[in-house]
């Protein structure tokens, strides 16, 4: 199993998949926060 790099700094999905970085996609939770909630802070990391 190789390890895969994080994708630091890179803003498209298409030079994830290109560069083979690391990418979990977080869209199922999408609909347990509209469901479930009525205010969330989502932050991003700033750099």
């Amino acid at each position: 199993m190789t390890k895969r790099r994080l994708p630091i700094g890179i803003q498209t999905l298409r030079k994830i998949r290109e560069q083979n970085c690391c990418y979990v996609d977080k869209t199922p939770f999408i609909e347990a926060l509209v469901d479930g909630g009525s205010r969330y802070f989502l932050s991003r990391p700033w750099h």
